[in-house]
C-alpha cells in the first residue's frame, strides 16, 4: 500500500494583538504585546534604521489568524542577515561576484530583430552605468556562448558587496539571485532602478517570449511573487539609505 501524505503542517496561529518597535542594543527592535520577536536562532530581531522596523512590524501587524512567514519577505530577510550573514560574509560577497561572471543582462541574443533591439535598448544604458558608477567592465556576449568576464570586475563588485553591512549584503545577494544580475541587484540598492523596473530588466527574453505565445498560469504565479520579492526590496534598501 502507498503511503498515506503527511497533511499540511499548520502555520502558527496569531497570539499577540499589538506589534511596537523600539530601541534595543543592536538596533529596533519589534515587539509583540511587549514582548521582543527572535530570530529561529534566538537572536533578537533588530534591524539598523527606523523604516526598516516599521517595515517589519507592518508585517507582522497585517497577519491575520495565522503568522505566513511566505507574506513576509522582509522578516526572512532580516532573519537571513541576522542568522547567516554575520558568520558567511566573505561567501555572500563572493556569491555576488559568481553570478555577474554569468550575468543576465550581460547575454544579448543573435534573433529575432525586435529582440535584440529591445535588449540593447532595454540593458545597454544599465551596463553603462554599473560601468561608470562601479568602477568595472562588463563583456557583452551574443548568443548562449559562456564568455568569462575581467576577473577584477568580479573581484570589485564582491569587494564592494562586503563594504555593506550584514543588512545590505543580505539585500544585495537576494536581489542578485532573484534577478540573476549583480548589475540589476546594485541598480537597485543604489537607487537607480526601481523593483519594478529591475524586475522587468531581469524578465526582458521571457516577458518577450510572452507576448508572442501567450502567458500560462503557473509563469504568471511566478512573476507575481518574483514582484513582490522585487518591491520589498526596493523598499529595503531605501530604508537602508541615510534621510
Amino acid at each position: 500500500m502507498a503511503g498515506k501524505l503527511a497533511p499540511p503542517v499548520e502555520p502558527p496561529r496569531r497570539f499577540y494583538k499589538a506589534v511596537s518597535t523600539g530601541q534595543v542594543a543592536d538596533g529596533i527592535g519589534i515587539f509583540l504585546d511587549g514582548k521582543p520577536v527572535r530570530t529561529p536562532a534566538g537572536k533578537p530581531l533588530a534591524v539598523p534604521s527606523p523604516r526598516l522596523a516599521d517595515m517589519l512590524a507592518t508585517e507582522w501587524d497585517a497577519q491575520a489568524t495565522h503568522i505566513e512567514m511566505a507574506r513576509m519577505p522582509a522578516t526572512r530577510l532580516a532573519f537571513t542577515a541576522i542568522d547567516f550573514v554575520g558568520e558567511a560574509r566573505d561567501a555572500v560577497a563572493a556569491e555576488i561576484g559568481r553570478y555577474a561572471g554569468a550575468d543576465a543582462v550581460c547575454y544579448f541574443a543573435d534573433g529575432p530583430d525586435l529582440l535584440i533591439e529591445r535588449q540593447t535598448r532595454r540593458w545597454g544604458p544599465v551596463i553603462d552605468w554599473a560601468e561608470l558608477t562601479l568602477g568595472v567592465h562588463f563583456v557583452r556576449v551574443t548568443g548562449i556562448r559562456h564568455e568569462e568576464q575581467p576577473a577584477v570586475t568580479l573581484l570589485r563588485l564582491a569587494r564592494l558587496a562586503e563594504e555593506e553591512n550584514d543588512f545590505g549584503l543580505a539585500g544585495l545577494g537576494h536581489a542578485t539571485a532573484l534577478f540573476g544580475s549583480a548589475i540589476l541587484a546594485f541598480a537597485l540598492q543604489r537607487g537607480q532602478l526601481d523593483g519594478q523596473a529591475a524586475l522587468d530588466l531581469s524578465r526582458l527574453d521571457e516577458m518577450f517570449q510572452q507576448e508572442r505565445w501567450g502567458v500560462d498560469e503557473e509563469a504568471a504565479e511566478r512573476a507575481a511573487a518574483m514582484q513582490v520579492e522585487a518591491v520589498m526590496l526596493e523598499r529595503w534598501f531605501a530604508g537602508l539609505r541615510p534621510r
